[in-house]
């Protein structure tokens, strides 16, 4: 059966060439053995865990041959030091350890870990180990600490410790060696009941929990669990401390390593932090230290920053054709302040990095379709796909006529037998060269044709050069040649009866007279 071990090891310590964000200062209360575990009973007072000597305490521990550990107090001076330490909560002493306390914001509770010796009862395990538990007590109106009581999701077969509460009193957070734990120690926490009870003990999960130790949970107003691990590729050394901010979905990012000077290549353990203050405390086992474990105040120079970092992406596609949409502008907003803008590749694809759990907005526009727009929550995962549908403007520059799209042109007429563009209809044509030039992408089909009068062949080579001749004219304009071509259809295809042998006016043979502008690529119409 795996027990908790408390940090007594002794190297040497090594220096990181990083930026530090804390400074550190070891106490003058520090004696020569074990000194750590610094919780705030009130915003002047610390009490903490120490093996120092006294005259009422020489019973030692087999495990390190030094005293056992007992609960000390002191004021908590401008500079950070403990000053005057006097012993704390005798009402809490058995013979054994008692360490790592934890209050309720109105002072009258208090959660700590000892050894399972309760109603002077020793307990052990299976294998004959007695483990560590976790214990609670009130204080009575005479400020004595009564009711010591072991909380229900303690066992004899494993261990649990290091309680600490959470801002509001509604979750403990502990340690343990439970049987579902990833590794040696876990953290866990516990839902604390309006009625007092509590709930399933639940752990953190694998973003937190290795196959090794996590150990001296602190979290702060913030969310901010404090923790230390010898179980990270990021580690200084053997225990390390490790911060992750708890996020709005109650999970946890990825820890970040707090580095040199709290950090050492030795054990570094128990950081706590003041609440609203950049001051706290941590223990450790370093070199340089009076002791096998000393207490460091420290003040924090800047906050760990958490940031959490996903991919928007998604395609852009016509809601009418479904065809994907190539350059687009698509706009990203948060709070109605524009981001970023990307313009969709080939194949309509678009992307952002954005950070988690924010809300945004994305508006997509194109030219010859409608504006659009669609909100977006963004939550902790890899990656977001958005689809976003465009739909096209129905506009008045083309018309489908007998199943062929064409530019919306009136038809381009011509004198009675003449291939000569009239100078009334320049203005025609350079409507086409316009909407030739805003459509870069359409293929236009000149279709001339000519009334029945005349033999047909001869009216077919007619409708030839005036073909050629409109398109000769859109070609000085600066249309390239493999956008624009002409044929003659002769007088076989009339819009109205004046056919062969039927009289008609001169009008209605104008009408025949035509030119028209066939769209041949009609899918690429507002791309």
């Amino acid at each position: 059966m795996r027990k908790i071990i408390l940090p007594f090891l002794f190297l040497t310590l090594s220096l990181f060439a990083q930026e530090e964000n804390y400074t550190i200062k070891n106490l003058d209360i520090n004696k020569k053995y074990q000194d750590f575990g610094v919780s705030f009973y009130n915003d002047s007072t610390a009490v903490f865990a120490s093996a120092r000597k006294t005259v009422f305490m020489k019973r030692v521990w087999s495990g390190n041959h030094e005293p056992f550990l007992r609960l000390y107090q002191g004021k908590i001076a401008s500079d950070g030091e403990i000053t005057n330490p006097t012993e704390f909560g005798h009402q809490l002493d058995t013979k054994y350890h008692e360490s790592n306390l934890s209050f309720s914001k109105d002072l009258k509770t208090v959660y700590f870990d000892r050894n399972n010796f309760f109603h002077k009862e020793y307990r052990t395990n299976e294998e004959g180990v007695n483990l560590i538990q976790i214990y609670k007590a009130k204080i009575d109106e005479n400020g004595k600490w009564v009711a010591v009581e072991r909380l229900p999701f303690n066992s004899d077969e494993f261990s649990s410790g290091h309680p600490v509460l959470n801002a509001d009193n509604t979750k403990l957070y502990f340690i343990s060696d439970r049987p579902d734990s990833y590794g040696e120690t876990d953290i866990y926490v516990v839902d604390i009941n309006a009625d007092g009870s509590y709930g399933e003990p639940k752990n953190l999960g694998t973003t937190v929990n290795t196959s090794k130790k996590e150990m001296f949970p602190f979290i702060d107003e913030n969310n901010v669990l404090y923790f230390s691990s010898n179980g990270f590729n990021s580690g200084k050394g053997n225990l390390d401390v490790y911060a992750t901010k708890l996020n709005k979905q109650g999970d946890y990012f990825a820890p970040q390593n707090l580095g040199f000077p709290i950090n050492s290549n030795q054990d570094d353990f128990a950081f706590v932090k003041q609440k609203g203050k950049n001051t706290g405390y941590f223990s450790s086992n370093r070199e340089g230290g009076k002791g096998d474990d000393d207490i460091y105040a420290i003040t924090e120079i800047k906050a760990p920053i958490f940031e959490c970092k996903e991919t928007l992406k998604g395609i852009v596609v016509n809601n009418k054709t479904t065809n994907t949409i190539a350059s687009a502008e698509v706009k990203l907003y948060h709070n109605n302040k524009e981001l970023a803008a990307v313009i969709t590749d080939k194949q309509g694809r678009f992307s952002f990095t954005i950070d988690c759990e924010l809300n945004y907005k994305l508006e997509v526009s194109k030219e010859n379709f409608h504006q659009a727009f669609k909100e977006v929550a963004s939550s902790k995962e890899n990656f977001i796909e958005v689809d976003l549908e465009l739909e096209p403007i129905e506009n008045n520059h083309f018309i489908t006529v007998r199943d062929q799209v064409m530019l919306n042109i009136p038809p381009i007429y011509f004198d009675l037998a003449k291939a000569t563009i009239k100078k009334t209809s320049e203005q025609e044509l350079q409507m086409v060269v316009d909407l030739m030039n805003r459509y870069p992408k359409i293929i236009v089909q000149i279709r001339a044709h000519s009334d029945s009068r005349g033999n047909d062949s001869y009216n077919l080579r007619l409708s030839d050069r005036r073909a050629k001749a409109t398109v000769n004219w859109i070609l000085d304009k600066g249309i390239a040649k493999n956008r624009i071509f002409g044929i003659g259809f002769g007088e076989e295809d009339l819009v109205n009866e004046c056919s062969n042998g039927v009289q008609c006016s001169e009008e209605k043979h104008l009408e025949n007279r035509r030119t028209e502008f066939v769209i041949l690529n009609p899918f690429t119409v507002g791309k």
